[in-house]
């Protein structure tokens, strides 16, 4: 029987992470594994924001064997006191003689200070083990932390000639049953939906998670004029967030009295300032945005280098060029003007096909 290694036991403390996948935000997701003569002794994950973090549920497992440890946790220890005391103090308390961590905590308020604490009481501390699949798994948090920005991703879906619906605006169901239940899982790890008011006014989506889970994302709707009808479905069970570029307190206590929150931001172009908006989210702790919208904020958004992922279910169907198309560029008059992408993943959903590609890094 062989003996696990660093990168195994770090693999399953990622895969243990990602167990707090619907619950953690706006906090990281974290695990943490604890291992003595190559045996695993305890082990932990971040559960929810707000509960103990993944170094605690380990640590309380191992008990006293905790002692001449090591500990693999996917990101670095905090080091502040935040709803809960810190987890390098947690460490040192237990007596762990070696951690392991993926990656440094990009929060100001950690920033290598976890790492400093463990070092200062004399504990062997490697970090930098599997770093990649670290960051990936909190790319949002790490975007937030480092960009002040969300990570954006856009989901569309359309036919293989890139149509998302006829000209008549019809668009109810170009891709299967499967991709909309797949559409559900992103839904669910996202922070927040946002879309354009024009989406809202020809569909009235509800742009709720339709599968079980803990908690419903932010739904949020750009509405640079405040079009939207206080019936509106995404409107209801209150607690959608509405940015205007508009002053209208007669529109405003409206929507207030079935529960939305109105935001005024500058205009850009006679539209709300995309950047502001995203910037706002930020500072209200949302990771991920999932974009469900048109051609005109789809565009916007890619024109102004603001979304990160696209994820496309294409259906193997042709809809004509007088149909909408994905995203309105505008005209572009030299290829340097082009939106490069990179791929990601290609894999079928039913029968249709799901694309993911990532625009430049994070």
């Amino acid at each position: 029987m062989s003996i696990p290694t660093d990168n195994e036991w770090m693999a399953h403390a990622l895969q243990l992470a990602e167990r707090g996948r619907l619950t953690v935000a706006p906090n990281p997701l974290v695990g943490c594994v604890l291992v003595k003569n190559n045996a695993l002794i305890g082990e932990g994950w971040h559960q929810r924001a707000g509960e103990p973090h993944a170094e605690v549920y380990a640590l309380r497992a191992a008990g006293t064997a905790a002692r001449g440890a090591t500990a693999y946790v996917t990101l670095e220890p905090c080091s502040h006191h935040g709803r809960t005391p810190p987890c390098a103090d947690a460490l040192v308390g237990a007596g762990v003689a070696r951690v392991v961590t993926a990656m440094q905590d990009p929060n100001p308020l950690v920033a290598g200070q976890g790492i400093a604490r463990l070092q200062t009481a004399g504990i062997a501390v490697e970090f930098g083990l599997m770093e990649a699949a670290a960051r990936e798994l909190n790319i949002g948090f790490v975007s937030r932390m480092t960009r002040g920005l969300p990570f954006v991703r856009s989901k569309i879906a359309a036919s293989l000639d890139g149509r998302t619906a006829l000209a008549n605006g019809t668009s109810k169901w170009i891709t299967g049953a499967a991709a909309r239940l797949d559409v559900q899982h992103w839904r669910a790890r996202s922070c927040a939906i946002l879309t354009g008011i024009g989406t809202v006014l020809a569909d009235d989506p509800r742009l709720d998670v339709r599968i079980e889970t803990e908690r419903q994302p932010l739904r949020v709707v750009l509405d640079s004029n405040l079009r939207i009808s206080p019936a509106a479905r995404v409107l209801q069970d209150g607690g959608t967030l509405i940015y205007t570029a508009v002053t209208d307190e007669g529109k405003r206590a409206a929507l207030q009295a079935v529960g939305a929150e109105v935001v005024m931001l500058p205009a850009v172009g006679g539209r709300v300032d995309l950047a502001a908006v995203l910037r706002d989210l930020a500072q209200r702790g949302i990771n991920e945005v999932l974009v469900e919208a048109g051609k005109t904020l789809n565009g916007a958004l890619l024109r102004a280098a603001l979304v990160n992922e696209l994820v496309l279910y294409l259906a193997p169907q042709f809809l004509g060029d007088a149909a909408h198309g994905l995203a309105d560029m505008g005209e572009l008059t030299q290829l340097d003007q082009r939106v490069e992408l990179q791929w990601r993943d290609v894999r079928h959903v039913g029968g249709d096909l799901r694309i993911t590609v990532r625009i430049g890094h994070v």
